[in-house]
């Protein structure tokens, strides 16, 4: 893969402003440096053909020059030889599929400008471009009998139309006309300001031709800000599943979908669950006799444990077969033989692949799934007919790389896509901590990331960073930035307090219309308790955190003056503005909220980070994108002049093109990271 060049590093850290001297000193010290994020690469998307002889993947990378997220697909035999690429050259390739004779794989490319389904010929290696598609199709799938392939896609539809407007006469050079919407999703993070128009499904032959919309309605059946399951067929190739939302009120009921089915032939659709809450991800059983779904029963609870279905092909008779396991399960795949379903779940701040059948009973596969940059779980699996399975493994000092299970057998790690890159550095080490929180003695579990050469008889500054969400996981995975903090010499905490996923209902629930609160108590617990172990300067102690992490980054700085320095990043404010301006809006006023602001301004009030802000005393930096929809950069702008107001030591720092999270640009998070590292650096107290 494309790796960056001494010259091209030197040049970007110029242009971002960092500190040269400093990431030369940490290379030289064999230590990771912010040029390092357009080294890092990750594997992906594992896809087994049927045969489970090969491995498809997607393999991510970045390009220096034009400060490009870029990714190849690569393929691997099962034993792990013969590992190579598809496909080369900046693109993104991805969502690699194996037909079901496993002699073709379609794919989604942007190689001739914009995203179309291409497919390749395994035995020739002859590629044919499949679509012209106005926009980018998302969800493919093979039919049963090769055939076919089915996608999403949005149709294009017009804007609203208020009366007549003056036009611009002959060879006149007007600016861009106004723009008008009557939807309540009208913007979406990542996404950016919605094009008008309902996503629907199509099929096209598998050689190419003209796509056939098998959906109608003004509904929408994937895209931005829509919870729609990507397409599934059903074995006899008449029906494609997909749970999706297909009530008049959608927009105000975001979690309300159902399972249908959709007829091939002639488009009719039927609902094939009827409860309150979402039915999603269905998956037909090889007989066709019973399908699977997740879901919950919708009680507006900020989290509530979503567990795996099987009813009889006809919406009959529907159980909850996990119901015994509390905790999330994702991405169920059936064996090949119907006899249950693997699935992915996350327990304690680690992912796990797992088999369950249809009597309930649980046998874990394997933990360590994963392919990300980041603490959060996720990762992905596929399982051939012969019980082969293809995974993303990942631990501490791995991103993400491709493991082989073979049926019955252990795990293999095929791959080493960041060998060069950890070559001759050391990654700070991860360990494990739990520790009772000051509040209710409740255990909470946690993990240190130490510097590159730790000596536990010298005193180090310490990073709290805190996870957002709030409903979601950190774990033992590997994580770039944390692994940057303390490749500058800090001890970094980072914690799932309540509120985090993979500890069962009851944990998660515990910040139900009661966030931030408590939190701040498992927090603040976490960093005594690292204190305790005696390798930490007292004096040196600093927080931070995104999104909700940002949330909780100003609720302890509200709390308590300990930290010397803190950067919250892209962080909710004020409630009552972010429920008005964020991109789910519909969801938030209904499972974070008893209701809407102005029927609730008391308890809006009180979870306000403007209730504490004249508190702090913290010197903090401001941190968001400009282009982040999902906690505008409104929130963050009131919490820095506040602070100004205040006449408390901050800056803002506005990162443009930026959705929520900052990574778009692998220069951008270069400059995130150490912007937050710098801050931190220059209100150090040092002898």
């Amino acid at each position: 893969m494309k790796k960056i060049h001494l010259t091209a590093a030197a040049a970007l850290l110029l242009v971002l402003g960092l500190s040269l001297t400093s990431a030369s000193a940490e290379e030289k010290a064999g230590k990771l440096s912010a040029m390092d994020i357009f080294n890092l690469e990750v594997a992906g998307d594992p896809q087994i053909s049927p045969d489970g002889k090969k491995i498809v993947y997607a393999r991510a990378f970045s390009d220096v020059m034009t400060d490009r997220r870029c990714s190849n697909l690569w393929i691997v035999n099962f034993d792990g030889s013969d590992n190579r690429p598809l496909t080369i050259g900046n693109f993104s390739d991805g969502s690699p599929r194996w037909s079901p004779d496993g002699t073709r794989i379609a794919y989604v490319s942007d190689r001739d400008g914009a995203p179309q389904i291409y497919c390749r010929w395994m035995d020739s290696d002859q590629v044919a471009k499949l679509t012209n598609l106005q926009t980018p199709p998302s969800g493919i799938a093979w039919s049963p009998d090769g055939k076919s392939i089915a996608f999403t896609g949005l149709v294009p539809g017009s804007a609203p139309q208020i009366g007549q407007i003056p036009a611009a006469p002959p060879g006149a050079k007007w600016s861009e006309p106004a723009t008008v919407t009557d939807k309540l999703v009208y913007r979406f993070n990542g996404a950016g300001y919605l094009k008008p128009g309902y996503y629907h499904i199509f099929t096209i032959p598998s050689e190419g031709g003209t796509p056939r919309q098998i959906s109608t309605g003004n509904f929408q059946h994937g895209g931005a800000g829509i919870r729609a399951s990507d397409v599934s067929w059903t074995p006899d190739g008449r029906f494609l599943l997909c749970s999706t939302n297909r009530n008049p009120d959608y927009e105000y009921e975001p979690l309300e979908s159902e399972v249908y089915e959709f007829s091939v032939e002639n488009g009719s659709v039927r609902a094939l669950t009827h409860r309150k809450g979402p039915d999603g991800s269905p998956v037909a059983s090889p007989d066709g006799r019973y399908i699977a779904y997740l879901g919950f029963d919708d009680a507006y609870q900020g989290y509530q444990v979503t567990h795996l279905y099987v009813m009889n092909r006809d919406g009959s008779g529907s159980k909850a077969v996990s119901s015994s396991l509390d905790r999330d399960i994702a991405s169920p795949q059936w064996a090949a033989d119907g006899s249950g379903l693997y699935f992915l779940y996350d327990d304690q701040g680690n992912t796990k692949l797992a088999f369950i059948s249809l009597d309930g009973s649980v046998k874990q596969i394997s933990g360590n799934i994963g392919a990300a940059t980041s603490a959060y779980g996720g990762g992905a699996f596929s399982v051939a007919k012969n019980g082969a399975i293809a995974v993303t493994y990942s631990k501490p000092n791995i991103p993400g790389d491709i493991a082989s299970i073979a049926p019955g057998g252990q795990v293999k790690v095929l791959t080493a896509v960041n060998q060069d890159l950890f070559a001759g550095k050391q990654l700070g080490e991860v360990e494990e901590i739990w520790y009772q929180s000051s509040i209710d003695h409740r255990k909470i579990q946690g993990w240190i990331i130490k510097p590159p050469a730790f000596d536990p008889s010298k005193k180090y500054p310490l990073i709290l960073e805190i996870h957002g969400g709030p409903f979601a996981d950190y774990g033992d995975r590997f994580d770039i930035e944390k692994q940057l903090m303390a490749a500058r010499g800090y001890v970094v905490l980072y914690t799932n307090p309540r509120g985090s996923t993979s500890y069962g209902a009851e944990f998660g629930n515990l910040i139900h219309h009661k966030y931030p609160g408590d939190d701040f108590y498992d927090l603040n617990s976490g960093v005594d308790a690292v204190i305790a172990k005696g390798y930490i300067d007292t004096d040196n102690l600093f927080v931070t955190g995104g999104s909700g992490g940002g949330v909780l980054t100003c609720w302890v700085i509200g709390h308590t003056t300990r930290f010397r320095a803190a950067v919250t990043v892209y962080p909710v404010i004020n409630w009552y503005s972010f429920n008005l301006t964020s991109d789910i809006a519909a969801f938030t006023t209904k499972y974070w909220f008893p209701g809407f602001p102005w029927d609730n301004v008391e308890h809006y009030e009180k979870r306000s980070l403007l209730s504490v802000v004249k508190n702090v005393k913290t010197p903090t930096m401001v941190l968001v994108g400009e282009e982040d929809y999902r906690t505008p950069i409104s929130e963050s702008e009131q919490y820095y002049t506040a602070l100004k107001l205040l006449k408390v030591e901050s800056v803002l720092v506005r990162v443009p093109g930026e959705p929520h999270g900052i990574s778009r640009k692998p220069s951008h998070h270069a400059a995130k990271v150490s912007y937050i590292i710098n801050w931190f650096d220059q209100h150090r107290s040092r002898p």
